[in-house]
C-alpha cells in the first residue's frame, strides 16, 4: 500500500509539472511570481509537516 501511495504522489507531481509548463507561458509576470511564492510556501509547509510527523512517531 505504501508503494502505491508514493507512486500516486510521484505521478501527480509529474502531471502537475507538465500542465504547469504548458500554462506558465500564457501568464503575466505577477501571476508567475505568486505561483512560485505559493509553491515555495507549500514545500516548506510539507517539509515541516513531515518533520513533525517523524518526531511524533518516535
Amino acid at each position: 500500500m505504501n508503494n502505491r501511495f508514493i507512486t500516486g504522489i510521484t505521478t501527480g507531481a509529474i502531471i502537475g509539472a507538465a500542465v504547469g509548463m504548458m500554462v506558465m507561458p500564457e501568464l503575466d509576470r505577477n501571476t508567475k511570481r505568486k505561483i512560485r511564492r505559493t509553491g515555495k510556501m507549500a514545500r516548506h509547509m510539507a517539509g515541516d509537516m513531515y518533520s513533525n510527523m517523524i518526531r511524533f512517531m518516535r
